[in-house]
């Protein structure tokens, strides 16, 4: 009895752990967001090795690059909704690889083989 009653009493003694302060990540509202590197007036090689390729924002490479030998960076980025450059399905371009042509005409409510399926 007195044993449990030494465990009681560290469990109330000891000091608690603070709390964390790490904030939760952020859920991205545009998860494709991405960027282009754009070279400022006197940029460094690096910069103009990448200006063709669009990156995640979240991967982006930082600016200055790294190596940068400019003063003053004037290197930024050009912002785009997603990472990819054009339409790469096929309905997308108008084109019809099945023979299909036409809206897309499946609805919600009719899904499934059963009768229970539409429920």
């Amino acid at each position: 009895m007195t044993g449990s009653l030494f465990k009681r009493a560290r469990v109330l003694f000891q000091q608690s752990e603070p709390e964390s302060t790490t904030v939760a990540p952020r859920k991205l509202a545009r998860p494709f967001h991405a960027v282009v590197i754009v070279p400022g007036r006197h940029a460094c090689p690096g910069a103009y090795a990448l200006r063709e390729r669009r990156f995640l924002s979240r991967e982006a490479p930082v600016l200055p690059l790294q190596g940068c030998g400019a003063e003053e960076c004037s290197c930024c980025y050009e912002h785009y909704d997603d990472r990819r450059e054009r339409a790469r399905r096929t309905c997308d371009l108008g084109i019809a690889i099945d023979g299909h042509v036409g809206p897309d005409k499946r609805s919600g409510e009719k899904r499934g083989r059963r009768k229970a399926d539409g429920k």
